[in-house]
C-alpha cells in the first residue's frame, strides 16, 4: 500500500477494501425505519404513577395552588393543602418562582386531565426515613413550634411532631403560646408509622444537657446548708423551690410548725422563701427541703418560757371522749384529760368545755422532746405561778412579787381592765361552789 493510501486509512472518513476500492464512512444510519412515530414522540414524554417522586420547577403561584414544571405533556398542579405541614398557609411564603422542588405524585390525572402533586407529601416521606434514623441513633431533633392543640404543641421536623405540656420544661407550664416560632430541640420518645404518630420531649432533651449541671449543683450542696429560692409550684403533698439551677421539695410536713390542711396555706407560687437543705440524694437528683427549720421551734420557744404549775391562757380546740385539747400557743395544743376538767366527776367533757371556748388551764406535764403537754382546768382554779405572758391579765392586785396567784379577788364585785382578765371572771363566777371557796381561801406559793 502507498503512503497516500495509509495515511487515508488513519482519517476517520471511508476505507478501502481488498481490492483499493474506497468504501465512504457512514455517517447517519435510518433508525426509523419500521418504527410508528408516534411511539418516538411518546418515548420522549415522561411517565409517572401514583406514589412516584419528582422534581420541577415553580412556574405560577397562586392564592390557592402552584403549578409545576416536570417536563410532562403538561405542568403538574400542587393545591395549597398539601404545600406544607402548617395549616392555612399563603403559597407564596412556601415557594418562590423558578425554584426547584421535589413531590409526591397523588394522581396522574384528576377529572380536568391535571397532574395533582403534594410537596408535603414528599417531605413527609423523606422526614420519616430521616425521623427514624434520628431514633435509631439517639439523637435530637429541631424543629419550629407551628401550632398550640389541646394538651400540648406541634413541631415542624418535617412531619407534625406532638410535644406533650408535660415535657415542653422541666417542670409543666401553664401558658404555651409564647412558644409559637420559637426552634426547639427535643428528643423523640414514641414513632409509630402506621399511625402516624410521632411524639416528642423537651424535657428529655432539657435533662440529658442539663445533666452534667445538675451533678454540679447536687455537689455543691450540702444537707444543713441554708438557701433562697422562690416556689415554682404547690401540690398537695407540698411545695417545689427553684434554687437556681434545679428544684427541691418541701414536703408538706416540712412545711410550718403547725397543722395545715393543704400547702397553699403557707406558700403560693412566686414566694421567695429562705430553706433548709434536708438531703441530697444523687441517685434519684432529688433534694429535700425545709422551710420550718429555718424558722424557731415554737415548741421549743414555749419549753424555754414555760414551766410545770405554770398558769397559761388558751383556747378550746377539740373535744374528745377522754378530754380536751386546748391550744396554749402558736401550734402548741395540750390535752386535757377528763380527770382534769373539774373537781367533780365528768360523765362527758362536752359538759364542761366546748370547742372555742377560753378559759385558763395549769401546765401538769411538759415532755417538750415528745412534743406532749398535759394541762388541767381544775388545778387552774387553786390557782399557781402565772406564766410571763399572762401576768398582766390579772393586774398586781392577783399575784405576789414572784408571781403567785395570790386568789383573794371577789369576782363577784371585780371590774375587769383587760379581756383576760374578763375571762378569768367569767371562769372563776362560773366555776362550782367548791371552787370557789377554794380560790377565795387559798394562797399558793413555789
Amino acid at each position: 500500500m502507498s503512503e497516500f493510501s495509509t495515511l487515508l486509512s488513519t482519517v476517520p472518513f471511508g476505507t478501502f477494501d481488498a481490492e483499493g476500492k474506497y468504501v465512504p464512512r457512514v455517517v447517519t444510519e435510518d433508525d426509523m425505519v419500521g418504527t410508528d412515530l408516534s411511539t418516538i414522540v411518546g418515548n420522549t414524554v415522561l411517565e409517572f404513577d401514583d406514589g412516584d417522586l419528582v422534581t420541577g420547577t415553580v412556574v405560577k403561584i397562586d392564592r390557592d395552588e402552584v403549578l409545576l414544571d416536570i417536563g410532562f405533556k403538561s405542568e403538574g398542579v400542587i393545591p395549597a393543602r398539601e404545600l406544607s405541614i402548617r395549616n392555612d398557609v399563603n403559597p407564596a411564603d412556601i415557594v418562590s418562582l423558578g425554584e426547584k422542588i421535589e413531590c409526591l405524585v397523588l394522581q396522574k390525572e384528576d377529572k380536568e386531565g391535571r397532574l395533582v402533586l403534594s410537596k408535603k407529601r414528599a417531605q413527609y416521606e423523606k422526614a420519616w426515613s430521616n425521623i427514624e434514623q434520628i431514633k435509631n441513633r439517639n439523637e435530637m431533633v429541631s424543629g419550629t413550634v407551628i401550632e398550640v392543640v389541646k394538651g400540648g404543641l406541634i413541631v415542624d421536623i418535617g412531619l407534625r411532631g406532638f410535644l406533650p405540656a408535660s415535657l415542653v420544661e422541666l417542670r409543666r407550664v401553664r401558658e404555651l403560646q409564647p412558644y409559637i416560632g420559637k426552634t426547639v430541640e427535643a428528643k423523640i420518645i414514641e414513632l409509630d408509622r402506621n399511625r402516624n404518630n410521632v411524639v416528642l420531649s423537651r424535657r428529655a432533651w432539657l435533662e440529658e444537657t442539663q445533666k452534667e449541671q445538675r451533678g454540679d449543683f447536687l455537689t455543691n450542696l450540702k444537707p444543713g446548708e441554708r438557701r433562697k429560692g422562690i416556689i415554682s409550684s404547690v401540690v398537695n403533698f407540698g411545695a417545689f423551690v427553684d434554687l437556681g439551677g434545679m428544684d427541691g421539695l418541701i414536703h408538706v410536713s416540712e412545711l410550718s410548725w403547725k397543722h395545715i390542711d393543704h400547702p397553699n396555706q403557707v406558700v403560693t407560687v412566686g414566694d421567695e422563701v429562705d430553706v433548709e437543705v434536708l438531703e441530697v440524694d444523687f441517685s434519684k437528683e432529688r433534694i429535700s427541703l425545709s422551710l420550718k427549720a429555718t424558722q424557731g421551734d415554737p415548741w421549743q420557744e414555749f419549753a424555754s418560757g414555760h414551766n410545770v404549775d405554770q398558769l397559761v391562757y388558751g383556747r378550746v380546740t377539740k373535744v374528745v371522749p377522754f378530754g380536751a385539747f386546748v391550744q396554749v400557743g402558736d401550734g402548741i395544743e395540750g390535752l386535757v384529760h377528763i380527770s382534769e376538767l373539774a373537781a367533780h366527776h365528768v360523765e362527758s367533757p362536752d359538759q364542761v368545755v366546748t370547742p372555742g371556748e377560753e378559759l385558763w388551764v395549769k401546765i401538769i406535764e411538759l415532755d417538750a422532746a415528745r412534743r406532749r403537754i398535759s394541762l388541767s382546768i381544775k388545778q387552774a382554779a387553786d390557782g399557781g405561778e402565772v406564766s410571763e405572758e399572762y401576768r398582766e391579765a390579772f393586774g398586781s392586785h392577783a399575784y405576789d412579787a414572784e408571781g403567785n396567784y395570790i386568789g383573794t379577788i371577789d369576782y363577784g364585785n371585780f371590774t375587769p381592765e383587760t379581756e383576760a382578765q374578763a375571762a378569768w371572771a367569767e371562769y372563776a363566777t362560773d366555776a362550782p361552789k367548791v371552787e370557789e371557796e377554794v380560790i377565795a381561801e387559798t394562797t399558793v406559793t413555789e
